[in-house]
């Protein structure tokens, strides 16, 4: 299928970018952060950890929902990158042209910003921002007024998409169809989860009108991200594409993860304690990093990725069992550390 989208599809942005002043690329690469996995998903578990209900009727089942919208977002990703297999613009390959006045210690960080293998089509963060940001502004719809937080989440994806095209790793097409990619996605998924404001969902109950979080399943999308995932893995490994058959087995772990992780929950707790919050962020994020660095072991990757993901998502029901095994340490042991 890579005739479907050329190799050489740039539409001239190459040369306007190499136009850029230095400094705008620095910051470019800086804010390209703003969708790396590792920094959207620690936005997303803090969101769903600690937001109140002032942020969301049902704060626990949005900030879960975001998760699962972001794990198809990321199966879609690694089926399209796999389906297509294209690669990046030259701008990503080796050497990289490190600006001369950055200090040495920002140099190596530069160098891994702008240089990146892999396939180029779509861009992952740009469907990853899109993704969410826009799930975000739209589940958490107590914050702010609608209009200004789908601005925002605007902004921000307009800018990471913006990013890897200047930093040269990403064509413009690669970012224009991940941002509608990912766009497609929070809508998919939401409709999976059971949002009343998308057709088909309409509910006949008041509350679900006027507070739709409280209606949200994450289930059905965590499910689907497995299966895309799966269907990513299956592609990728007819073509050959190794990294990809592991990114793929990355979300089929994340997606039974979370729904799995989504079982223990009842949906209803509320924030979780700032004593509990921060030792797991601690072991999830070794666990990460793990699966990360144990690429070459599959087995040990989708163990440490499950695991992760398991306790992120069933984190919040923690402080009710445990109050339910020490009486003394119940909900009112807790009070103090809620956020």
């Amino acid at each position: 299928m890579t005739g479907l989208v050329s190799a050489e599809r740039g539409v001239g942005e190459t040369a306007l970018v190499d136009a850029l002043p230095e400094v705008v690329v620095v910051l470019f690469a800086a804010v390209t952060h703003l969708a790396d996995p590792w920094f959207l998903f620690g936005l997303l578990a803090v969101a769903y950890w600690f937001a109140g209900d002032r942020l969301a009727a049902s704060p626990r089942r949005a900030g879960a929902t975001a998760i699962a919208v972001v794990t198809c977002a990321y199966a879609a990703v690694a089926l399209g990158k796999a389906w297509f297999a294209v690669p990046r613009p030259p701008g990503a390959m080796p050497p990289a042209d490190v600006p001369t006045w950055l200090p040495a210690l920002l140099s190596g960080w530069y160098e891994a910003q702008v240089l990146s293998d892999g396939f180029g089509f779509p861009s992952g963060h740009a469907t990853g921002g899109a993704a969410a940001y826009l799930a975000l502004a739209l589940v958490y719809d107590r914050a702010w007024t609608g209009g200004r937080r789908l601005l925002a989440a605007g902004v921000v994806a307009a800018a990471v998409a913006a990013s890897r095209v200047v930093i040269e790793v990403h064509y413009f097409v690669d970012v224009l169809a991940g941002v509608l990619l990912g766009g497609g996605v929070v809508v998919g998924a939401l409709w999976l989860a059971g949002d009343p404001r998308l057709p088909g969902r309409n509910s006949s109950s008041a509350s679900s009108a006027t507070e739709p979080t409280a209606a949200l399943d994450p289930t059905p999308a965590f499910l689907l991200a497995a299966v895309v995932s799966l269907a990513a893995a299956g592609v990728a490994l007819a073509g050959g594409h190794t990294g990809e058959v592991v990114e793929a087995g990355i979300g089929i772990a994340t997606g039974l993860g979370g729904a799995v992780g989504w079982r223990l929950v009842a949906g209803d707790e509320p924030s979780v304690p700032v004593r509990i919050a921060v030792p797991a962020l601690a072991v999830t994020g070794a666990l990460w990093v793990g699966a990360y660095a144990l690429a070459d072991s599959v087995v040990v990757t989708l163990t440490a990725t499950t695991a992760a993901v398991v306790a992120v998502v069933a984190l919040p029901a923690l402080p009710k069992r445990i109050g339910a095994i020490r009486p003394d340490r119940g909900a009112g042991g807790w009070s103090n550390g809620n956020n």
